[in-house]
């Protein structure tokens, strides 16, 4: 069982950011709500989809200490999922999911 320590945090980290870019999308789209703007029921259902892809990373950085393929797919598609809800505003939890789940997938080290 390999220690996968980098892989956890960037994970860990990626799925918090990723879960406060889901709270400004919803905050936009109940502003835009209140307003009467078009669209802002579509925009609160997708900040609640990237809440759902943002836990599923955090489990990925969880899961991929012990299998570390699984936690690294976890990670990517809650990656690529949370930047297609909410784009601009999972940017940065992206770049760290993606990266945190391509070393799960390719890194070579022991594990089940």
């Amino acid at each position: 069982m390999g220690k996968r320590t980098t892989e956890f945090v960037l994970g860990l980290i990626g799925g918090i950011f990723g879960f406060f870019g889901a709270l400004i999308a919803l905050v936009f789209g109940g502003i835009g709500k209140a307003l009467g703007g078009s669209g802002a029921s579509e925009i609160i259902g997708l900040g609640w989809g990237a809440i759902l892809f943002s836990i599923l990373g955090i489990v990925g950085s969880v899961v991929v200490r012990n299998k570390a393929k699984l936690g690294g797919w976890f990670m990517i598609i809650s990656a690529v999922g949370g930047v297609i809800c909410i784009s601009f505003f999972y940017s940065l939890s992206f770049v760290l999911l993606l990266i945190a789940g391509l070393m799960g997938v390719i890194k070579k080290g022991v594990s089940k």
